[in-house]
């Protein structure tokens, strides 16, 4: 599902013009951002969290040449699904598959 299936979905959902709801979505995803680079993690209850990780300087291998490659320091965001999140899935395609 694209971003814009999603403000498709949204909008039919919430009465909302398309670009009302595009605009709701990127201000969402626009202050998600701004935060984890802050160092903040964001803890929506039912869906899940998020965070940020370092993850530290080291050596890699080029798989096509055998070289070694240092990789530098990375800080990348980790998204950790909620416990009711992941049993809402479960549930909905245990159920379709049994329809």
């Amino acid at each position: 599902m694209t971003k814009a299936e999603i403000v498709e979905k949204v909008a039919e959902g919430t009465g909302l013009t398309k670009l009302e709801t595009e605009a709701i979505i990127e201000g969402f995803l626009t202050t998600l951002i701004k935060s984890l680079r802050e160092g903040n993690r964001i803890e929506i209850r039912g869906f899940g969290s998020f965070k940020v990780k370092n993850k530290s300087e080291r050596y890699a291998r080029n798989p096509r040449s055998g070289e070694k490659v240092l990789v530098p320091e990375q800080f990348v965001p980790v998204f950790k699904f909620s416990k009711d999140f992941k049993q809402a899935v479960d549930r909905g395609n245990k159920e379709a598959r049994n329809s």
